[in-house]
């Protein structure tokens, strides 16, 4: 019974892959059909790359936002799910972080299969190198995910081939620091694998989306020398550039642009291809006409009057984030503060969204390297990276401030940059600044809600405690 999660995620491998590309009947997919050609591989791909469709929408957007201060809920019935994250008092029930529990490990599952079938395969080098590498990074990009909301978690690292290779497998919890090194190791490799392979898409793996992530790592575990040395390398490599029109990233056609380094891919049009974004950073209102068929918005996550005002005079990226006033079908205009990033108004279906989202750019390699450069007595020199991601907003460049001074504003800054894209949260814990910042809102806002240290690791989901009660739980839940 211990090991039952291994062998859900086990069974979940090939059929949600299955699912998403209308492949053949489910019980035909079995090793004597299929991983018989790269055509295979890639196949099982696609259906990986599928799986982060379900953690962003809305999963991890919501855990990244509406826990801090940039979002909250405006409509009358929230689930307790989001009431929890709203007042950051997550509890194991959560169904969200179910959501990225169960996700996380099914990406999991689904490259370690790949990768124990690559060399039982006539490929050659260069195929190998791809479908290795790419399984790397997703395996990497979703253990990164769960070690930062959950702490310990179980390392699985292979793939099982009968029940008795489950039951043998040591499921237990792994500290912190071994799951980092699984990750820098799947990073490294993975960027090394996939140098100098062109992919068609940038919602694949490459070695700049491998060497960003490895940044961002390496920052979370403040080995700021090894962050800095990897972020130069995709700054000097001159492939990805800021899109001179912020707006763009986050609306109707932003498929593939400069700045895009690794994008989750959503199609209108098609059932369950399609993003909610449309629904949740929108008003909860019946009489608006924002949409074809007058489609209502959910008011789940809505910018914070305090985000609203946070920006500086003149900067283009509010304009583009926040909306002040919706069209009513009277054809008047009311003030209500709502999302703009990523919400398709071209379509009137709830979940039927097909703007790209975009989960690594350009402008984060930029602010992450002025981080580490500032943590590593670069502080000078960080503005110039601070600047160059001012300037594509608008504002003016910042200069003469101290280390303190501009930990503090890049902190702004990645606010104001990156708003309902599910950094917040996790900027603020990454620098140790969650409960200082977050109480203080609260408490200026007249709430009761706080967060107490033991919040900034989020339970380990109940029904995973139930399952495999050896998992144990965090401390204070």
């Amino acid at each position: 019974m211990k090991k039952y999660i291994t062998l859900i995620l086990l069974g979940t491998m090939l059929s949600s892959c299955s699912e998403f590309l209308n492949l053949q009947p489910e019980y035909q997919i079995n090793e004597v059909s299929f991983y018989k050609s790269a055509k295979d591989f890639e196949t099982a791909l696609v259906g990986n790359y599928a799986g982060l469709q379900v953690l962003y929408n809305t999963a991890l957007v919501d855990i990244g936002d509406l826990t801090t201060d940039n979002a909250e809920i405006k409509w009358t019935s929230p689930t307790v799910s989001e009431t929890e994250l709203d007042e950051v008092n997550p509890t194991a029930s959560n169904d969200f972080l179910n959501t990225v529990w169960s996700g996380s490990f099914a990406t999991i599952a689904r490259s370690n299969n790949i990768l124990s079938r690559l060399d039982d395969v006539n490929l050659t080098e260069a195929q190998k190198n791809q479908f290795k590498g790419e399984s790397l990074f997703l395996r990497a990009f979703s253990y990164f995910n769960l070690v930062r909301l959950f702490g310990n978690v179980p390392i699985v690292d292979v793939a099982f081939r009968s029940p008795d290779a489950i039951m043998d497998f040591d499921m237990t919890r792994r500290p912190v620091s071994e799951v980092y090194a699984l990750i820098t190791k799947d990073l490294t490799d993975a960027a090394s694998l996939l140098n100098g392979i062109t992919l068609p898409s940038k919602s694949q793996a490459s070695t700049g989306a491998a060497k960003t992530l490895l940044g961002k790592v390496y920052l979370t575990t403040k080995q700021y020398d090894l962050a800095k040395n990897v972020l130069k390398e995709i700054i000097d490599q001159k492939t990805y550039s800021l899109n001179p029109d912020y707006k763009k990233l986050f609306t109707n056609g932003n498929s593939e642009l400069q700045e895009t380094i690794f994008e989750i891919k959503y199609l209108s049009g098609n059932v369950g291809e399609g993003n909610s974004f449309s629904s949740i950073f929108t008003p909860a209102r019946f009489d608006m006409a924002i949409f074809p068929g007058n489609m209502q918005g959910s008011g789940r996550v809505l910018p914070t009057k305090q985000m609203a005002n946070v920006y500086e005079p003149g900067d283009l990226r509010r304009k583009a984030s926040i909306g002040d006033s919706v069209r009513l079908n009277t054809g008047k205009y009311e003030k209500e503060t709502y999302g703009l990033k990523f919400v398709d108004f071209t379509t009137g279906i709830v979940g039927d969204g097909g703007i790209n989202f975009t989960a690594l750019r350009y402008a984060d390699v930029l602010l992450m390297y002025a981080e580490a450069l500032n943590e590593t007595n670069g502080t000078p020199e960080a503005h110039t990276y601070l600047n160059m991601v001012r300037q594509r907003a608008g504002l003016a460049p910042l200069s003469g401030l101290s280390k303190a001074e501009f930990t503090l504003a890049l902190e702004k800054e990645r606010r104001v940059e990156f708003l309902l894209e599910g950094h917040r949260w996790f900027d603020l814990v990454r620098t140790g600044r969650a409960q200082e910042v977050l109480n203080k809102y609260f408490q200026d806002n007249g709430l009761s809600f706080t967060v107490a240290p033991h919040e900034l690791i989020m339970p380990i989901p109940l029904r995973e405690i139930d399952i495999n009660p050896n998992l144990g739980q965090n401390p204070g839940y």
